[in-house]
């Protein structure tokens, strides 16, 4: 084995394997939610599976997440009901399609939304507790044991004039963000259950191809050893997006390098899109990422406004925080303020996670814009017209909701959220490979690589763009792929 360099892009040919070190028909590289999801739907299919974890325990980047899950459609889930919720598959595919715009993948939307409900009891019948109750703030997560909650711009313009609004985070069971290390656990000890091996501190180099452009099996690197294993009937690549990989957001997202911190577990180094590719996968929506600028908490927040270097508004501040951010990294110059009034500073000092100090301060709009050294006269104007509209219940400009509709008052408080300048602006990739609504990776052509499967966000699932993006669509999206690719890999024929 030492004439190769194993590097994920070169695949290994299947002809010049000398030794099988182990078999198995499925092998899941990576047991974060998407990994776990695959094996058991696998398992459970009758196929034998192996994990291959390059960790010492499960949890992935899920087990870094609070965990909400985004379901609904269909009449509702058993909590969306229990709350009066009557949500409908209409509008979940009329919402979703309207986040992801010209990039959306219809397939992969409507399979997701006509099998959320049941994905819904699925998770239940693993263990994973959803208590019927609402969480009614305005929260990037809920911090109670409370389940439902909007956690997307479902009821901000446009999206509320293009689908009926419903809450579809669901919260599991558990105070605190605490979800995500709740829901591995209760994932894993279902994996326990079954006669799932596991093989931990196990690094996947690279996969092995036979001429026909089949995915036979994998190198392993175990115990200082790289070893080969057969894999029979199908490969789930589940090793998290690249958030981690400087090099690769350099070269294909490279505006996400204007935030602050990464989100993720350290081997969310694109290794499984990598391989994939070196295989022959395509791998699309790359420059995409999901971007935070928590600025709620406090919720009053929202009644201020988002003014670029110009001194003008562009987007309005009641939608979703990760939706405001993917717009702040499009703004031109090298400024972005949060102005508000400051009674509706109010907690910020005690409350927030935005971790953006405060640039100037006034007793008029004069003396702020000064302070902020915008256009003379630009700021003034941009208040003055929207609170004049705002007094009137108003926002012709940017339609926001009038529960978060108020002239702005003295004194005013400028915050700078300018990217790079301390604010909190935390991040992952949206792009991956190409797939089916099964899991199965394409090649440009659109062709499917036979043996190879993707999920979570090693693929390009539901969720496609920052703009467009709802806490929980990615646990969902990686939960349910996870799934679909485990119940597909187990139904292919063995070799």
């Amino acid at each position: 084995m030492s004439e190769y360099k194993t590097i994920p892009t070169k695949a290994i040919k299947f002809s010049e394997i000398e030794e099988w070190h182990y078999k198995t028909d499925v092998s899941v590289i990576g047991y974060g939610g998407a990994g776990a999801c695959a094996a058991i739907e696998a398992a459970d299919a009758g196929a034998s599976v192996t994990i291959i974890e390059l960790a010492a325990a499960p949890g992935g980047s899920t087990a870094l997440s609070s965990a909400e899950i985004y379901m609904g459609g269909d009449g509702g889930t058993r909590v969306q009901a229990a709350m009066g919720y009557n949500d409908t598959n209409q509008a979940m595919i009329d919402y979703l399609s309207a986040c992801a715009g010209p990039q959306a993948d219809a397939d992969k939307i409507k399979a997701y939304v006509e099998g959320s409900r049941e994905h819904f009891n699925w998770l239940v019948e693993q263990g994973v507790p959803f208590k019927n109750s609402e969480y009614k703030e305005r929260a990037i997560m809920a911090l109670t044991d409370d389940c439902l909650l909007y956690t997307g711009s479902e009821k901000a313009w446009p999206f509320k004039d293009i689908a009926t609004p419903c809450p579809r985070g669901h919260n599991l069971e558990v105070e605190g963000d605490n979800g995500g290390p709740l829901f591995m656990e209760i994932m894993s000890a279902a994996v326990t259950r079954r006669e799932i091996k596991v093989r931990f501190n196990c690094r996947t180099l690279t996969l092995i191809q036979d001429e026909a452009g089949s995915v036979r099996g994998i190198r392993i690197r175990e115990d200082l050893q790289e070893k080969n294993v057969l894999v029979e009937r199908g490969v789930i690549l589940c090793t998290g997006g690249f958030a981690m990989n400087r090099d690769m957001l350099k070269k294909y997202a490279p505006n996400l390098l204007r935030c602050s911190e990464p989100i993720g577990n350290p081997g969310d180094m694109g290794t499984g899109i990598l391989m994939g590719m070196g295989v022959g996968g395509a791998a699309i929506n790359m420059h995409e990422g999901f971007v935070s600028v928590p600025y709620y908490p406090p919720a009053s927040l929202t009644f201020g406004l988002f003014i670029n270097a110009q001194g003008q508004r562009f987007i309005n501040e009641d939608c979703y925080h990760g939706r405001v951010g993917a717009y702040i990294l499009q703004q031109p110059g090298n400024r972005v303020y949060l102005v508000c009034s400051g009674e509706d500073y109010g907690d910020y000092e005690q409350i927030s996670y935005l971790g953006a100090s405060v640039a100037g301060t006034g007793e008029t709009i004069i003396e702020l814009e000064q302070e902020l050294k915008l256009p003379k006269g630009q700021l003034v104007q941009t208040l003055q017209t929207y609170n004049k509209h705002a007094q009137n219940g108003e926002d012709p400009v940017f339609h926001k909701s009038a529960e978060w509709l108020k002239p702005l008052n003295a004194p005013y408080v400028g915050l700078d959220v300018t990217p790079g300048r301390g604010a909190f602006y935390p991040y992952f990739t949206l792009g991956g490979l190409d797939t089916k609504p099964s899991g199965e990776v394409l090649n440009p052509e659109g062709n499917v690589i036979a043996g190879l499967y993707a999920a979570g966000r090693t693929a390009c699932g539901v969720p496609r763009r920052g703009a467009g993006y709802n806490s929980g669509i990615s646990v969902g999206d990686a939960t349910f792929t996870g799934r679909m690719a485990g119940r597909a890999a187990a139904a292919r024929n063995k070799y």
